[in-house]
């Protein structure tokens, strides 16, 4: 069955970075977009990134200019690169891939920006 893995969170202090993976993995259809969203606590889901089979990028206006997303179609991988980090960056952050026909989502990584 279709797995989609996420990892890479962690706590960083304000100004800090972290690299986030997206790992696609149970299948041998092909992965087409895939997005990075976050939700933190009493606020709804947004979706912060998104990328094309081809490598179009398409990034939220509070993350520009410091969030990063790429991907490895050979390791079926999507990276979300996190520089300058705020306080406002806090919030559990989810992979979502579409595989095939379907969509997928990851169990989710915490990312915690504070002094």
């Amino acid at each position: 069955q279709v797995q989609v893995v996420e990892s890479g969170g962690g706590l960083v202090r304000p100004g800090g970075s972290l690299k986030l993976s997206c790992a696609v993995s149970g299948t041998t259809d092909t992965v087409f977009g895939v997005e990075w969203h976050r939700q933190s606590t009493g606020t709804q889901r947004e979706r912060v990134a998104r990328i094309t089979r081809r490598g179009n990028a398409t990034l939220t206006d509070s993350v520009k200019g410091r969030f990063t997303i790429s991907r490895d179609n050979a390791k079926n991988t999507v990276y979300l690169e996190m520089n300058n980090l705020k306080p406002e960056d806090t919030a559990v952050y989810y992979c979502n891939a579409h595989v095939g026909w379907y969509d997928y989502w990851g169990q989710g990584t915490q990312v915690t920006v504070s002094s």
